[in-house]
């Protein structure tokens, strides 16, 4: 440890009263250190040097096994960040739009951002990133603001990541990995954290160090002497190789969960259920209208990715007809293409579903860069095909001139409130209009001791009359093909 070039009026007064050899015991008595000039104006209650160090018992850690209690006194700090961005195309209002983006996603994965730059280049530097001088700057900015992490508003090279860091001297990390990062902090279940975890390694792999002995070659494998006849594989490529194995093995597992959904995808499918996908921004308030329309309580909160773990809830339309809503993860503009393929067996929600309610925050300062961000990534997982209502949320705390605007752009639209349930019923009145019907019109005369197939009618069909008479229940229903085979032996000989 360093001692200061001018030590202080209290270190002066130790010299005077103790010997050499017993200063440093005094510095460590708090009744000695201490004094009323320097000390008095402190606010609160002071831990004393010798109890800061040591253990402290924290009350409610223990277990019947084991008392667990004593853990060591640590404070805690959040990770403060910097922000870099290159403005290559658009406005200067997108350019600052898409660092505040930034400073939301890095505020939500846990991280206190202290300053933000952006620069203006046709292109983004080869070695840099923002370019030699820019570096030098952004060096003096973070010797500035103390800060120990920069965060690049794009997906960095290798190259650029190890170059930039030895001009900054601190970490730096770029957009992608900032997601991932979320993605692994929300993800909750198994699924869930066997893609994230995928693309993490997928985003790894090509980004590996070594310093050092890390990176020399290991013994050879020749046969027979004394084994030293080939150069053998660095450290560095045994680790890519175990890397590799584990995204072989990840991207089984992923397998064999996707088939137990595809297995409950055909079982709705056998039973005609419609289906309905939630897509949207992230935080557009997608768990919130998933919790309005069926009361799923999915967790709901004011941040990022807050929910990525895909929800399917039963709902019913004003008519009686039963379908499935899902809730997906949200996008957001330039989504990690590891992700996209990480989740691409989630998004299959979106592509498989009969219709797509494309949630857009009204409240927000560009609510057609969402909806445009959300449709490249619809397009990827190749549901273009797929009806889509565009539900403009959060009506309550948007612009009326806004909300007129995307009214007026998106044909197929409507205004809600998931928090105060302004438009709601008119939402689900489009739903049921927009899902599709069954083909097939059929008049039966169903008898009492045949009521699965009344119930069968309600469930998977649309009952367009009802009556109750002394043969049986007289039903009019629209019903798929195989259900209107089953109630033809039924059908009155009037009709």
């Amino acid at each position: 440890m360093t001692s200061s070039s001018s030590p202080s009026q209290d270190t002066k007064r130790l010299a005077h009263t103790y010997p050499e050899g017993l200063r440093a015991d005094a510095l460590m008595e708090e009744d000695v250190a201490w004094s009323h000039e320097i000390d008095g104006e402190r606010d609160g209650d002071q831990f004393d040097r010798s109890e800061r160090a040591a253990l402290r018992r924290v009350v409610g850690l223990s277990t019947e096994l084991e008392d667990v209690t004593e853990v060591e006194y640590r404070q805690l700090r959040l990770e403060r960040v910097v922000l870099v961005g290159v403005w290559t195309t658009g406005t200067a209002q997108d350019a600052d739009n898409s660092l505040a983006e930034l400073a939301a996603l890095a505020e939500t994965a846990g991280a206190l951002v202290l300053d933000g730059v952006i620069q203006r280049r046709d292109k983004p530097d080869a070695a840099t990133y923002i370019g030699s001088g820019k570096a030098a700057e952004l060096r003096d900015i973070v010797l500035e603001t103390g800060a120990d992490t920069v965060i690049c508003d794009g997906e960095l090279s290798p190259g650029q990541l190890i170059q930039l860091e030895d001009v900054v001297k601190v970490k730096v990390i770029d957009r992608t990995a900032l997601i991932l990062d979320i993605f692994a902090q929300h993800a909750k279940s198994r699924e869930g954290k066997a893609q994230v975890a995928l693309a993490q390694m997928q985003y790894m792999l090509p980004r590996l160090r070594g310093w050092g002995q890390s990176l020399s070659r290991q013994m050879g494998g020749g046969r027979g002497g004394l084994a030293t006849r080939g150069p053998g594989e660095t450290k560095i490529e045994t680790d890519r190789r175990r890397i590799r194995e584990k995204m072989a093995k990840m991207r089984r597992e992923i397998a064999d969960m996707k088939t137990g959904r595809e297995v409950k995808r055909q079982e709705r499918r056998r039973n005609k259920v419609p289906s309905v996908a939630i897509a949207g921004y992230t935080n557009a308030g997608k768990s919130s209208l998933l919790n309005r329309l069926t009361g799923a309580g999915v967790l709901v909160e004011n941040a990022l990715f807050a929910t990525l773990d895909p929800t399917v809830r039963r709902a019913e339309t004003p008519g009686g007809r039963l379908y499935t809503l899902a809730d997906t993860v949200g996008f957001v503009r330039h989504l990690p293409h590891h992700l996209v393929e990480a989740f691409r067996s989630t998004m299959e929600e979106v592509g498989d579903s009969d219709l797509i309610l494309h949630v857009v925050d009204g409240s927000h300062p560009t609510p057609e860069e969402q909806l445009a961000a959300v449709r490249e990534v619809i397009r990827d997982v190749g549901a273009t095909g797929v009806p889509e209502i565009v539900v403009i949320n959060k009506a309550d705390a948007a612009d009326p001139l806004v909300l007129q605007r995307l009214l007026r752009v998106e044909k197929r639209s409507i205004a809600v409130s998931a928090r105060t349930g302004q438009g709601i019923a008119e939402l689900l009145a489009l739903i049921d209009d927009e899902l599709p019907r069954p083909a097939v019109e059929v008049v039966a005369l169903v008898p009492y001791t045949h009521g699965k197939l009344v119930a069968r009618a309600h469930a998977e069909g649309e009952v367009l009359s009802e009556e109750h008479t002394a043969e049986g229940t007289l039903l009019k229903v629209r019903v798929h093909e195989e259900l209107a085979a089953d109630l033809a032996p039924y059908t009155p000989v009037s009709a």
